[in-house]
């Protein structure tokens, strides 16, 4: 202990510690590092658990793509054989055509939303009043798509719907949203924004909070009003969330909610929003073709990575901000 302690003219003491810590065992570090952090692992270890089964396992099996699938093994390789039958495809090409029209559609129109949303929150100076809204906008966030659908079609019925008797009150026919092929994917965005724009909206009220009340108190000293606040310390300084949400909002363009199409589809609007999700199902568990579903469902996970990587390059040039 003398020598780890002695010190010279001239020179700086060493570093108890550190002699300490290189003393100590690599296994009873760990021992140390384990029962300190052992409550946060178990807490997390429902949620590994969960990925590692239905997202981990799973890749193993894409193989199947590349397979003619037999029920008695083993299967027979084919290569890109089901990949050219996708391209092939004129109902698969139609597919693609819907996919990417929703989710430009969602993106455009629910994407900002959310920041709105938790702006024109952090303006509201009550908290009793913000937190009846917030609890009123986070609410249908927790209603499965059966009950979501299930409202969107009684309101929207031509006949007695709410949405109708203010259209035949303002003297107009009524519009049967449900089964109308141009007004169907606009109820899907509609109806998504309903649902998600409240709760989306936590991450940037999150990210809001944390930002230096100085700066906000230095911007009232030089003059600035609530919207110069907003334009020049708020949203510089959600950037980096809106960046990152965007990137993988980007990434997940071809996942539009198979949930949302399959309780609001029909035979009559089917044609303009059949998603490759429905189109998944469709092939694998109503047709038995197993191999082009899952031809198809990598396909997406595929493009869906590209997206992301380009979306965070993009951003990385024009922001500075990215996911990585």
């Amino acid at each position: 202990m003398k020598a780890l302690t002695e010190t010279k003219p001239g020179n700086a003491p060493p570093r108890v510690e550190n002699s300490l810590q290189q003393a100590i065992p690599h296994a009873s570090r760990w021992r140390q590092t384990f029962r300190r952090w052992w409550p946060f692992w178990l807490m997390a270890l429902p949620g590994v658990i969960y990925f590692f089964i239905w997202h981990y396992l799973p890749i193993w099996e894409t193989k199947i793509a590349f397979e003619q699938y037999r029920i008695i093994p083993p299967n027979v390789w084919v290569g890109m054989q089901y990949f050219a039958t996708l391209m092939s495809s004129p109902v698969f090409w139609q597919v693609i055509q819907n996919t990417v029209i929703i989710g430009a559609m969602k993106l455009v129109f629910i994407f900002p939303v959310p920041i709105i949303v938790a702006l024109l929150l952090n303006e509201v100076r009550s908290s009793g009043y913000r937190k009846f809204v917030q609890s009123v906008i986070y609410l249908p966030h927790y209603l499965s798509w059966v009950v979501i659908a299930s409202i969107a079609i009684a309101t929207l019925s031509p006949v007695d719907g709410a949405v109708n008797e203010i259209i035949k009150g303002m003297g107009y026919d009524p519009i049967p949203f449900m089964t109308d092929t141009g007004s169907i994917r606009w109820v899907l965005v509609f109806t998504e924004m309903w649902r998600s724009a409240g709760w989306d909206s936590l991450l940037y009220i999150a990210a809001i909070l944390a930002i230096d009340p100085q700066l906000y108190e230095a911007a009232e000293m030089d003059g600035a009003g609530r919207w110069r606040k907003i334009w020049h310390i708020t949203l510089p300084a959600i950037t980096p969330t809106i960046a990152t949400l965007f990137i993988l909002n980007v990434g997940l363009f071809l996942s539009q909610g198979f949930d949302q199409v399959f309780n609001m589809t029909n035979d009559v609007v089917n044609g303009q929003i059949d998603i490759i999700d429905t189109y998944v199902y469709r092939m694998g568990l109503r047709t038995g073709e197993f191999s082009l579903a899952t031809a198809a469902g990598l396909f997406k996970g595929v493009i869906g990575m590209i997206l992301i990587v380009l979306a965070h390059n993009v951003s990385k040039r024009l922001t500075g901000k990215g996911v990585w």
